[in-house]
Parts: C-alpha cells; sequence; structure tokens
C-alpha cells in the first residue's frame, strides 16, 4: 500500500513539474505582453511594475489583425475539411478495399512520412505560380488539402472495426459508401476529432507556406502579421507577445473541447494492423 501510495505521489510530482514548463512560457507571454516597450528590456521582476492592457489594443491596431484572422480562419477551415474528407477516404480504400498492389502503395505512403516538408516545397511552389495562385486562397488550401498523416491514422483506426458490422449492413442492402457514411464514420469519431485537432493546429501555426504564396495583407495569415513586429532596428516585444497571446487562444479553444476525444483517439489508433 505504501509502495503504490509512493508512485502515485511520484507520478503526480512529475505532472506537475511537467505542467509548470508548459505553462511558464504562457505565463511570460502574459506578463511580457502587458510591459511597456522600455521595460521589456530593463524589468527583471515576474510580475509588471505597471500593467499596460492597451497594448494588446495598439498590436490589434498596428496591422490590419482582423485581416490576418479571418483570413487564417478560411484557410484553417478549408485545411481540416479537406484532410477530414480526402483522407477518410484514402483510408478506407486502404482498410477495406481490395486492389493490386494495395500493400505495397501504402509502404510507399509510409515512406513519404520519412520525406521533410521543405524538399517538397519548391515543387509545391512551382505548380501553384503556374496555376496562377499566387496570393490567393485555392494557394493557401488546395496544396495541403490531403495530408499523408491523416491517411494512415485513419486507417489504422478503421481497421480496428469488425468488417462484419459492414458485412450485415451490406446484406441490408446498403451500398459501399452508405456503409462507409452510416458504419465507418460514426464509428469512427474519436479518429476524426484526433486528425481534426492535429490538421487545425498545423494549418493555424503554419508559417513557411503561408510566406511564399502570399504578397499582400488580403491573404496574409495571423502568423504572417506577427512578424510584422520584428523590425530591422529592433522588436516589440510587448506588442509581439500580445499578438502572439491571442493567436495561441484558438488553438487552446480546440484543444481543450476535444482533448478527451484526442486522448481515446490516440489511445484506440493502431490496437489492430
Amino acid at each position: 500500500m505504501r509502495q503504490s501510495l509512493g508512485v502515485r505521489a511520484a507520478r503526480h510530482i512529475v505532472l506537475i513539474l511537467g505542467a509548470v514548463v508548459v505553462v511558464v512560457p504562457f505565463l511570460w507571454m502574459f506578463t511580457t505582453s502587458l510591459l511597456s516597450r522600455a521595460e521589456t528590456y530593463t524589468n527583471t521582476s515576474i510580475l509588471p511594475t505597471s500593467w499596460h492592457w492597451e497594448n494588446y489594443v495598439r498590436a490589434w491596431q498596428a496591422a490590419p489583425f482582423a485581416q490576418y484572422y479571418l483570413n487564417s480562419i478560411i484557410m484553417t477551415v478549408g485545411i481540416v475539411l479537406g484532410h477530414l474528407v480526402l483522407d477518410a477516404l484514402a483510408a478506407y480504400a486502404f482498410a477495406r478495399l481490395r486492389f493490386p498492389l494495395r500493400n505495397t502503395l501504402f509502404v510507399v505512403l509510409l515512406a513519404m512520412l520519412l520525406i521533410p516538408t521543405f524538399v517538397t516545397v519548391i515543387p509545391a511552389y512551382a505548380i501553384v505560380a503556374d496555376l496562377g495562385w499566387i496570393d490567393s486562397y485555392a494557394g493557401l488550401i488546395v496544396p495541403r488539402l490531403a495530408d499523408v498523416f491523416g491517411i494512415v491514422l485513419l486507417r489504422q483506426y478503421f481497421s480496428t472495426i469488425p468488417t462484419e458490422l459492414e458485412d450485415a449492413a451490406r446484406i441490408d442492402g446498403c451500398s459501399r459508401i452508405g456503409t462507409f457514411f452510416r458504419i465507418i464514420v460514426p464509428l469512427s469519431r474519436p479518429a476524426f476529432a484526433t486528425l481534426a485537432i492535429f490538421s487545425f493546429l498545423f494549418a493555424w501555426n503554419d508559417f513557411l507556406w503561408p510566406l511564399l504564396v502570399t504578397n499582400t495583407d488580403d491573404f496574409r495569415t495571423i502568423q504572417i502579421g506577427l512578424s510584422s513586429f520584428v523590425g530591422r532596428y529592433g522588436t516589440s516585444w510587448n506588442y509581439l507577445m500580445a499578438g502572439t497571446l491571442t493567436a495561441t487562444i484558438p488553438a487552446i479553444v480546440v484543444f481543450l473541447v476535444f482533448q478527451r476525444a484526442l486522448v481515446r483517439g490516440i489511445s484506440t489508433t493502431g490496437l489492430k494492423d
């Protein structure tokens, strides 16, 4: 009994230390966002000597952040929907359909996870430029509508669903597509929630691709907008932290809302090959 209490106490201590490591950067961001520009270089205490809440208003007015947020929302929603639909269809094909070279193609798909993203940036940019999609929502969204990670994740989850359920539905006259939407999709909600969270974080926090394919404020995202606080001769750390903190809020909210589904989806994915 004492040993179990000691193990539980050690586990809680590790979790508390981990939570501190995660929370401290956000606390630093918050306190720095409330400093004056001069205090960002001179203040050595944990809390500001004076609280400048107007930094958030000034940071919002320093650039067209309303347009940046709108662009980020449109891009993120488009990418997440693309992942949920296209990745699911491809994953279902690999999990249930029988076609030539299925296993070989899936191995090739897995190998693509080893390819660094930077390797594919140049050919992707060349294609987008040839299509005339530079500085457009199509250029931001279409090249990233499908994701190898999402296909592998959903395929592994679909493989854990008993095929007898689909066979029963087919006997009752349900088509292959109907079986997918009426049987597979409802039973795979945790996996879809997991994929949606990862896709949201990937799209919302992406910096490189929007930087390459956007030239004007009409299509720049929030992550690109934050770079406007970094100048040649100095950085407005208080405004940068205020903008970064507000840009982080949507990701935190999405994670808190879907965290149970995320844990369940991760814990049950890959139980069956």
